[in-house]
């Protein structure tokens, strides 16, 4: 009409790319809600499973590397236990067990393979059997931690609003456990079902910030053990409690800000001799090859780990700033 030819092929293009857009969208979407009510629902499944609210606490307890009333191990392994509970992991021996012989295995075959030697089998073996596992532990017991500090103000909250309502603290606490996800939803869950098993909402608080092992946690349970035995308005305490925790996750969120380019320092610093060291051996394996058994060479290859340890070390010391 005005002059414009309208290509069909085109049209139908533009169709077929806006069909393949909302049905991504639709996906991810639907995708994004499983995975919020799978995590919403992790100990609702277990419970579905157990009958009894004694047997759910214990079910709990028990995954989460506990005994059966509550307690961690106390021994030389209490550092390790402590790991465990932190991270929040579903503990079950037999599989964590297999996991470590599996990573084990693999680390010493890669080691063996790109050393052949014994020492570097046992070395490999050693790295994939014992710090990997420990590794991935703290990365997780860390990443929690993160989470548990976003999501107290919001679970508190949550308790000010109930309580106001007119609902009392078991309750409150109760309506956490329900509809906030993971790690804060099962903590707050289980202080919930140790409250409804009988124990006290200071002792089933207690409880909870030695699992999480959290400063604000720890703060919060601070507040509940104050309000219980001296008294007053635990509405007002609580409300005070989650502008505290939020001022001081702004000012974690400011340190890490500030603390960045070290960090980022550190991890260059770090991984370049490596990186060099690897490179060196793939383009020109006889350039160390030849020379790896010389005494003055292990020396000096020892006195350099050394000092990038040393390194390590005082770089930890420049950005680790604790709140």
């Amino acid at each position: 009409m005005f002059g414009l030819e309208i290509d069909a092929r085109l049209i139908v293009m533009i169709m077929i790319g806006a069909a393949v857009f909302a049905g991504v969208q639709g996906l991810t979407g639907l995708a994004t809600v499983a995975t919020q009510k799978r995590k919403l629902n992790q100990r609702l499944k277990i419970g579905e499973k157990v009958e009894g609210i004694s047997a759910l606490v214990v079910e709990l307890r028990k995954q989460r590397g506990l005994t059966a009333s509550g307690e961690r191990n106390k021994g030389a392994l209490k550092w390790l236990s402590d790991l465990i509970v932190a991270s929040g992991l579903p503990y079950d021996q037999k599989k964590w067990a297999m996991y470590v012989a599996a990573a084990a295995v693999v680390g010493a075959l890669a080691a063996g393979i790109l050393t052949r030697t014994p020492v570097g089998f046992m070395g490999g073996a050693l790295i994939g059997g014992l710090f990997a596992p420990l590794g991935y532990l703290k990365f997780k017991a860390g990443r929690r931690a993160a989470q548990l500090g976003f999501q107290l103000p919001q679970a508190l909250d949550i308790i000010v609003r109930s309580l106001e309502a007119g609902h009392p603290v078991p309750a409150a606490v109760g309506l956490v456990g329900r509809e906030m996800s993971d790690p804060i939803g099962t903590e707050f869950g289980m202080a919930a079902d140790e409250i409804a098993y009988g124990a006290t909402l200071e002792q089933a608080v207690e409880r909870m910030s030695e699992r999480c092992q959290h400063p604000d946690v720890d703060l919060f349970a601070a507040t509940v053990r104050l309000q219980e035995r001296t008294g007053g308005n635990l509405t007002g305490l609580l409300k005070l409690n989650a502008n505290t925790v939020r001022d001081r996750h702004k000012m974690r969120l400011k340190i890490k800000a500030a603390s960045s380019e070290g960090r980022a320092s550190a991890m260059i610093l770090t991984a370049a001799p490596f990186l060099a060291l690897g490179m060196i051996v793939m383009i020109s394996p006889k350039f160390y090859g030849d020379v790896i058994d010389e005494p003055m060479v292990k020396y000096g290859l020892a006195g350099l780990g050394f000092w990038i340890f040393l390194g390590n070390l005082i770089m930890r010391r420049m950005i680790d700033m604790r709140l």
